[in-house]
């Protein structure tokens, strides 16, 4: 995967509208997991290729530094070679001229690849540069895709506790709706009506008992009231 790719899709995955999406989704609850699922893959596949990309960079910060040490060194060898003819020279010995001369020219081959480490340092500075800014981007891509994983999972957690809620608070109604005691068509209410009735059965038989002992009184009382006459109508005759 390339370096531009691995940039826009971190980028475009970090700017997701988490709310846009749901507002979208028929089932906010699995579209919420098939995100993270996307998500995590996504963050896992993006981590592979960014960490490649960091390891390309440290190496050509690593070749880089090399040149810098080798064109030091190069200067370095270049110096010592250049000293090393002037003093043959200023000794005036035989043959001497002849060493010196070697000398410089090992001074000047040193010079020649203090330049080319130069060169090559130098042209990798701005591919280096370069490489720096994207890492830069896709750790703060990879940083704003774990915040939105974490915001994904707080997410699908209270889509999942609010759903929870609502569903035991329906049951919850459905139960008393069904047990409403104020509802005239219910068996409770059918049942007390029933109990009502038979109540009032039962005066009704007590009030009939009562008005049944009084009448049974008041016939032993007339029968008593017609002894005495006939008791009295005979004391008469026997007069």
């Amino acid at each position: 995967m390339s370096k531009q790719t691995v940039l826009g899709r971190v980028t475009q995955l970090a700017k997701a509208n988490i709310n846009a999406l749901l507002d979208q989704a028929e089932d906010p609850q699995k579209m919420l997991d098939q995100l993270i699922r996307d998500y995590t893959n996504n963050i896992t596949e993006a981590e592979t290729a960014v960490a490649t990309t960091i390891g390309n960079l440290r190496m050509l910060e690593a070749d880089h530094a090399e040149d810098v040490d080798a064109a030091a060194e190069w200067g370095r060898k270049a110096l010592a070679a250049s000293r090393k003819a002037d003093e043959l020279r200023g000794s005036g010995a035989a043959g001497d001229a002849d060493s010196a001369d070697k000398f410089d020219g090992l001074a000047k081959v040193a010079l020649g690849r203090q330049l080319q480490s130069e060169k090559e340092a130098r042209t990798a500075e701005p591919t280096i540069a370069a490489q720096t800014e994207v890492v830069d981007k896709l750790k703060s891509g990879l940083d704003s895709m774990r915040n939105k994983l974490t915001e994904l999972k707080a997410k699908r957690d209270e889509l999942v506790a609010r759903a929870k809620t609502a569903q035991a608070q329906n049951t919850m109604m459905d139960a008393v709706k069904n047990i409403d005691v104020m509802d005239p068509t219910s068996d409770l209410a059918r049942f007390e009506d029933k109990v009502r009735r038979e109540e009032a059965k039962a005066l009704g038989k007590q009030e009939l008992a009562a008005s049944s002992l009084d009448a049974q009184f008041e016939a032993l009382d007339d029968l008593g009231t017609s002894s005495e006459i006939e008791a009295r109508l005979a004391a008469l005759k026997s007069r």
